[in-house]
């Protein structure tokens, strides 16, 4: 089978783009997912982003992803502005210099990117969830509660985490030098920990200045990558939570930067940064 796809990187996060408007149901299965997202044998990419046609006509189109390790993704920061620049070029709407606005469906609910004519994209992420039940995890002494630097035991260190949902887990700590954070080895440690039983993305957040954060990150099922839309979001919220930032501040990833804000009015992320579109091709799967 042949499979038509387009890739695009949200600041160095990549993934294959596929048009599933003509299927129900995504056209690959996981294992073939993590054949195409293989960066010697396959593709490449941090995960496969497939655009369809959404069942509730509330919603313009509907998203569904799996990660490079297979697993599913209820939502991706950066691949739902990769996946808008995709819409927009398969309605033939591409570079015509004129905002648009799309409501996707995904697993984690209804998600606003808008096309903005800089050429940037503007999500609306909606508003974070903070309860430790809907991280989920069982930190803290109430799963009704903020979970906001609370110990955790990490590789014999005790880490104080701060956790947010964007529509995925994550679990945020600051430090003085990210750089000098060994992520290749302690991300799988915060992933996998026996507290979050649905595993979680890590951040760890060093504070420039008040509206200035530099950011890596190891993402669940897909280990470290150059940004992530999701946890720049997350990272600002912690950031708010422990009074070491502002509401609207610049998020610097490996792969670049975003600008988040946190609303005062209605209490939504909002996430503005590029898509970029690498190459079209075809795969024999």
């Amino acid at each position: 089978m042949k499979i038509e796809f387009t890739k695009y990187h949200g600041l160095g996060n990549d993934f294959v783009l596929i048009d599933n408007r003509d299927n129900p149901e995504p056209k690959l299965n996981s294992e073939q997912a993590v054949q195409l997202c293989d960066r010697h044998f396959g593709i490449g990419a941090d995960g496969v982003i497939f655009a369809m046609k959404s069942e509730q006509p509330e919603f313009d189109y509907r998203m569904r992803m799996f990660n490079s390790d297979g697993s599913v993704a209820e939502m991706c920061g950066n691949g739902i502005r990769c996946l808008a620049q995709f819409l927009a070029e398969l309605e033939g709407k591409n570079g015509d210099s004129q905002e648009r606005e799309y409501k996707i469906d995904t697993l984690a609910g209804a998600i606003v990117p808008r096309l903005q004519r800089d050429g940037q994209i503007r999500v609306d992420m909606g508003p974070p969830e903070l309860e430790a039940a809907m991280i989920p995890t069982t930190l803290g002494s109430d799963s009704r509660l903020k979970v906001i630097e609370e110990p955790l035991e990490v590789a014999g260190q005790t880490w104080l985490v701060t956790c947010v949902n964007m529509g995925n887990p994550h679990c945020v700590t600051f430090v003085e030098n990210v750089e000098e954070v060994p992520l290749e080895t302690i991300g799988p440690l915060f992933e996998h920990h026996p507290a979050f039983p649905k595993l979680t993305n890590v951040e760890f957040i060093s504070v420039v200045a008040p509206d200035y954060l530099k950011m890596r990150v190891w993402e669940r099922g897909a280990g470290v990558t150059l940004a992530c839309g999701t946890g720049a979001c997350s990272s600002l919220v912690a950031g708010v939570l422990t009074d070491r930032c502002l509401r609207k501040a610049t998020v610097e990833l490996p792969g670049g930067k975003l600008n988040i804000e946190w609303s005062e009015l209605d209490q939504k992320l909002y996430m503005t940064g590029p898509a970029t579109k690498v190459f079209v091709g075809s795969y024999e799967i």
